[in-house]
């Protein structure tokens, strides 16, 4: 059982103004589908990523358990008047790469990541999880996600996790400036290591800072990078990194 996610539900008849307000992406897209999208700080800060799936009478967001309780204060702080009420379910997510059952949605973020399903019992299988992250540079909550993250540099445009055109959000005026004005010098990147480095590794260059590496899978991590800096060999732990994209 996927006992690290929560699904809460967004109920009420403003719901779907409530939420476009909020997150990173758009809401109505979420409509029989699912979407990913992030709430950040008004200075365009991490506070949580999650997955939105649209019903009938209710959007259920899907979010990482370690976040559920800090999602659902926000989302309260948020309300105000609006006619919107929000619970946490005791549905389960399952996830899986292989055939897509019944009832199951398409993980939004890239084909890689199979489905998703939300439901009374867990009927996921045994995708290594950590290796398909590394090999299509997925970001983890609390892992390579944390409240130091800018989305972009965390790759959330590649993951179809921020929206351009929706219109206002919390931490809005950041993200847009990030994409139209400036180009990244900071982000996510993937590596090859040849020896024994841990996620949380500092990397260095020439004895210069150059990152830190985050989840490692065989021969291969996510960092996060100076792309500066990272031109060349560098050191994590007791081994050298090379960038492999």
């Amino acid at each position: 059982m996927m006992s690290d996610r929560v699904v809460l539900s967004v109920s009420g008849t403003d719901r779907l103004e409530f939420l476009q307000g909020l997150i990173t992406n758009d809401v109505t897209r979420a409509a029989g589908s699912i979407i990913y999208a992030a709430l950040l700080t008004p200075q365009g800060k991490f506070i949580a990523d999650f997955f939105v799936i649209g019903q009938d009478d209710r959007l259920l967001v899907d979010v990482a358990q370690s976040h559920a309780a800090t999602l659902a204060q926000r989302l309260m702080m948020y309300r105000l008047r609006a006619a919107v009420q929000i619970d946490q379910t005791d549905l389960v997510v399952s996830r899986g790469t292989g055939a897509m059952p019944q009832g199951a949605v398409a993980d939004p973020r890239h084909p890689a990541l199979g489905w998703r399903h939300y439901s009374d019992s867990d009927i996921s299988d045994n995708t290594d999880w950590d290796a398909l992250r590394v090999a299509h540079l997925i970001p983890e909550t609390g892992i390579e996600l944390t409240p130091d993250t800018y989305i972009l540099e965390a790759g959330f445009e590649n993951l179809h996790g921020v929206d351009f055109r929706k219109g206002c959000y919390v931490g809005q005026e950041l993200v847009a400036r990030m994409k139209h004005k400036t180009e990244l010098r900071k982000g996510l990147a993937r590596v090859r290591i040849d020896g024994e480095a841990d996620c949380g590794d500092a990397i260095t260059s020439d004895g210069k800072d150059v990152g830190v590496l985050h989840t490692v899978s065989g021969d291969q991590a996510i960092a996060y990078l100076r792309f500066d800096r990272a031109t060349g060999p560098m050191q994590a732990g007791n081994a050298l990194l090379t960038r492999a994209d």
